[in-house]
C-alpha cells in the first residue's frame, strides 16, 4: 500500500498541530503534518491574538488560568519575536457587579496571576478613550501574539529536526488493520495528487474538524462548534489590552496589533466547522457592548469583520457555549476505542497550545517505546538577532521597516537584509502599512511553502493593515511572476484575495468604510477590469 513512511502522521496545521510536529522531532520520532489549507488557515488565525495572562478564567476555571499564566510566561522567554508584551487591564463599569471585582482579585492571587489596582484619573489621562465611568481597574501580564509567526516559527524549528510538512493536503482515508492504524491517504487540494503514508500512530489535532477526522478511522468524537465574530479597527486605541471586569461575555475584550485594533468576541453554536461569515446583527451587538467600555467608537473606521469557529469538548455534552470549559482534553483511542495508534487533542487554547502539545507527545512517545524526554519548555523557538545585522537592514529598510522585518522573518532577516543591499530596487515598501518589502515579499513567494496571494498575506501580514490590501495586493502580484508556481494566474490568485478581504468588508459598510470600499472598487473594477466582487 505504502509509497512512503513515518512513524507519526500528525492532523491540523494550527498553533496545536505544529507544536506536536515540533515536539515529535525533538524527541527524534519521525513524523509529517498534514494540513488542509495553509497553515493556521483555522481557528489559529481566526482569534483576537490575545496571549491569556488567565485572568479570564480565574473565577469560574482556576486550572484553566493557571496553565494559561504558567504558558504566557515561558512563550515570553521562548518566542519573543512573537508576541508584544503589550500588558493588559481589566476595568469595570457600574453597570457590572461590584462584588465581582474582590472575587477576582482573589482568584487570580490563588491562580499566580500578578494584578496591580490603577489610579482611575491617571488610567483615563493616559487613555482618553475609555469611558470616564470606570470605576475600577486592574493591571495583568496579557500580552499580544502573532499567530501566523509562531506557527510557522514552530514548523521552521521542526524541519531542522528533519520533520515534513504538507499543507494544501487533505486526509481523505485512515487506513486500519488489525485493530491498529496502518496508515493514511491525503489528497492534494490544488492538483488532485494523492499519496499513501504508511505510519504507527495518527495524532488528530484538527480542532474544529476533529470530529471528521475520527470518522474516517470509523469513530465519534463530539466536537462543539462555537463561532466568535471579532471586529479589526483602523487604529491602536490603546497599547494594552482591556477586558471587562465581569464574568466572560460578548465583545469584552479589545486587543491592539501593530497598527489596528481587535475586539472580540462573541459565542454562537454552529454546525459547520468552516461558519466563517458575519452578520450585521453580530456586528451590531457588539458595537453596542464595546461603546460602554470605549463611548467614542463610532469614531474609527471599522475595517473588516471575520469569524473563527472555537472546537470546544465536553465529555458529557450538557453544557454550550460559555458554559463549556476551555480547557482542553487528550483521548487515546485504543483505550476507549480499542482502535491502536489513534489520539486525540481537543479543546483548549491558543496560549497553552505548548503543553498540550507536551502531553500529547509524552502518551504519544510511551506507546511508540520512546523515552526521550521534552524539551520545548527550555529551547526557545527563534534566537534574537544580532545588533550588527538589525544596523544593516536599518540602512536598507528605514527603522521602522527593519524591526518589523526583523520580528516576521526570524533567521531568515539575514538573506533578505542581503538580497535588499545588492538590489536597490527590493528595498522598495510594497505594503505601507505593514512595512513589507519587495526583498521580503520575494523570499516569501519563493520559500516552497506559498501557494497562492493569500499564503503571503499570512506569512508578511501584507495587507492585514489599514488599506486591507488596495494598492499591495496588485504590486506583490507583480513580484510573483518570477516565480513558476504564481505565473498564468494572476487574475485567478488577485481574485481570491480580493474575495476573502471583501468578506470581511460587507457586514461593516457604512461611513468610512464605505468611502474606502468604493475606492478599491474602482481601481480593481475600472484599473484592472476585474469584474465585481460577489
Amino acid at each position: 500500500m505504502a509509497t512512503e513512511r513515518v512513524q507519526v502522521v500528525v492532523i491540523g496545521g494550527g498553533a496545536t498541530g505544529t507544536g506536536i510536529l515540533r515536539d515529535l522531532a525533538m524527541r527524534g520520532i519521525s513524523a509529517l503534518l498534514v494540513e488542509q489549507g495553509d497553515l493556521a488557515h483555522g481557528t489559529s488565525s481566526r482569534f483576537h491574538g490575545l496571549l491569556h495572562s488567565g485572568g479570564r478564567y480565574a473565577v469560574k476555571d482556576k486550572e484553566a488560568a493557571k496553565e494559561c499564566i504558567e504558558e504566557n510566561l515561558l512563550l515570553r522567554r521562548l518566542a519573543p519575536d512573537c508576541i508584544e508584551p503589550t500588558g493588559g487591564l481589566f476595568a469595570q463599569l457600574p453597570s457590572d457587579d461590584p462584588a465581582y471585582a474582590e472575587l477576582w482579585v482573589k482568584a487570580c492571587a490563588e491562580a499566580g496571576i500578578e494584578t496591580e489596582e490603577l489610579d482611575v484619573k491617571g488610567l483615563l489621562k493616559k487613555y482618553p478613550v475609555l469611558s470616564p465611568k470606570i470605576t475600577r481597574a486592574f493591571t495583568v501580564p496579557d500580552a499580544a501574539v502573532d499567530g501566523f509567526r509562531l506557527l510557522w516559527s514552530n514548523v521552521h524549528s521542526a524541519r531542522r529536526y528533519g520533520a515534513q510538512m504538507a499543507n494544501y493536503s487533505k486526509l481523505t482515508a485512515v487506513y486500519r488493520s488489525n485493530g491498529r492504524v496502518a496508515g493514511v491517504e491525503i489528497t492534494n487540494t490544488l492538483t488532485g495528487e494523492t499519496r499513501q503514508i504508511e505510519c504507527e500512530m495518527v495524532i488528530n489535532a484538527a480542532g474544529a474538524w476533529a470530529g471528521e477526522v475520527t470518522a474516517l478511522a470509523g469513530l465519534d468524537v463530539s466536537i462543539i462548534k462555537d463561532k466568535g465574530t471579532l471586529l479589526a479597527f483602523n487604529h491602536r486605541l490603546t497599547n494594552q489590552v482591556v477586558n471587562r471586569l465581569r464574568p466572560p461575555g460578548d465583545a469584552d475584550i479589545f486587543v491592539p496589533h501593530g497598527t489596528i485594533t481587535l475586539l472580540g468576541t462573541t459565542s454562537v453554536g454552529v454546525d459547520d466547522p468552516n461558519s466563517f461569515k458575519t452578520t450585521d446583527k453580530e456586528v451590531q451587538d457588539m458595537l453596542a457592548v464595546g461603546r460602554e467600555m470605549m463611548p467614542r467608537i463610532d469614531d474609527y473606521r471599522i475595517i473588516r469583520a471575520f469569524a473563527g469557529v472555537r472546537p470546544l469538548y465536553q465529555a458529557d455534552k450538557g453544557a454550550g457555549g460559555r458554559a463549556v470549559t476551555r480547557n482542553f482534553a487528550l483521548i487515546d483511542h485504543e483505550q476507549r476505542d480499542g482502535l491502536t495508534g489513534l489520539i486525540s487533542i481537543v479543546g483548549g487554547k491558543f496560549t497553552t497550545f505548548r503543553l498540550m502539545a507536551e502531553k500529547t507527545v509524552d502518551l504519544a512517545a510511551k506507546k511508540l517505546g520512546n523515552s526521550t524526554p521534552c524539551r520545548t519548555k527550555e529551547e526557545p523557538l527563534s534566537a534574537a538577532q544580532p545588533a550588527e545585522l538589525l544596523e544593516r537592514g536599518k540602512k536598507v529598510f528605514g527603522v521602522p521597516g527593519a524591526k518589523k522585518a526583523a520580528e516576521r522573518l526570524g533567521q531568515d532577516f539575514a538573506k533578505v537584509v542581503a538580497e535588499a543591499e545588492k538590489d536597490r530596487a527590493k528595498r522598495r515598501m510594497f505594503c505601507e502599512c505593514e512595512m513589507v518589502s519587495a526583498a521580503e515579499i520575494d523570499h516569501v513567494a519563493g520559500d516552497g511553502d506559498s501557494k497562492t496571494l493569500s499564503d503571503i498575506r499570512r506569512k508578511t501580514r501584507m495587507g492585514m493593515g489599514t488599506c486591507q490590501g488596495i494598492f499591495c495586493s496588485y504590486r506583490t502580484l507583480g513580484a510573483m511572476s518570477d516565480h513558476k508556481q504564481f505565473t498564468g494566474t494572476h487574475r485567478e490568485f488577485l481574485a481570491e484575495f480580493l474575495q476573502n478581504r471583501w468578506r470581511g468588508v460587507r457586514a461593516v459598510l457604512w461611513g468610512q468604510q464605505l468611502r474606502e470600499a468604493q475606492l478599491s472598487s474602482e481601481i480593481f473594477c475600472t484599473l484592472f477590469g476585474m469584474e465585481r466582487m460577489k
